[in-house]
């Protein structure tokens, strides 16, 4: 087995490396200032009410949920044919399942809440918005083991 330090690799197998470690990396950037940081100190700012932070929020999130789809797809494609074990393709399964949850199944419910809450139609707070929350840890913990996976193959290739 080839390392990085010693032998030389092909241009489509360090762009492959740079994806599985570059798309993790850049996801859970996203996730930390916009799902961990930004969501709940938005409200805390002067002059934002409910309606207001939540429609902000229903852009961002979309805006966020398109760059997430581009990140796994990065993911995906970096990985396909460049001899990543089962553990990583399972690994890359259940981000693709929570993924889809997430943009097919809670954010639809939750748009469909903000857009009642900004109508004036019904109050904020919802219990969706915490299997949002939930699904976004989820993503968080499996990218964290995505990038741990990658380093380590990367590093250490003779394992």
């Amino acid at each position: 087995m080839r390392h990085f330090m010693t032998e030389p690799y092909s241009r489509a197998a360090l762009w492959a490396a740079a994806g599985r470690l570059l798309a993790p990396a850049i996801w859970m950037g996203l996730l930390m200032g916009i799902s961990f940081i930004e969501a709940p100190l938005k409200f805390m700012a002067p002059g934002i009410t409910i309606p207001l932070g939540l429609g902000i929020g229903q852009l961002v999130f979309t805006a966020m949920n398109y760059v997430e789809i581009v990140l796994f797809a990065v993911l995906v494609l970096s990985s396909v044919k460049r001899g990543v074990d089962r553990r990583f393709w399972t690994l890359i399964g259940g981000l693709g399942v929570v993924l889809l949850a997430k943009v097919a199944l809670i954010r639809p419910l939750l748009s469909k809440r903000t857009d009642a809450v900004v109508a004036g139609l019904e109050a904020g707070g919802s219990m969706t918005h915490y299997f949002y929350i939930a699904a976004d840890g989820i993503i968080f913990v499996l990218l964290i083991m995505a990038l741990a996976m990658s380093v380590r193959r990367w590093v250490l290739p003779w394992r």
